[in-house]
């Protein structure tokens, strides 16, 4: 029916597919992953809501 069709695959690709399917297997806990998941994981979300808590709270204050 779709006679024809074949393709070429990229190696690149595939590496890449292949890593992404086994990072649970390869992943290793460095200095630099427990500092990426210090700041992403705990310190911006933090800061995020301390943010958000002042300005609810200046807000009160003011219109309140």
């Amino acid at each position: 029916m779709g006679g024809g069709m074949e393709y070429n695959k990229n190696k690149w690709i595939e590496e890449w597919g292949a890593a992404r399917e086994n990072l649970e297997l390869n992943f290793r806990w460095t200095r630099r992953n427990l500092a990426i998941v210090g700041i992403f994981g705990i310190a911006i979300p933090v800061l995020v809501y301390k943010g958000i808590v002042k300005e609810f709270v200046h807000f009160f204050l003011e219109c309140g």
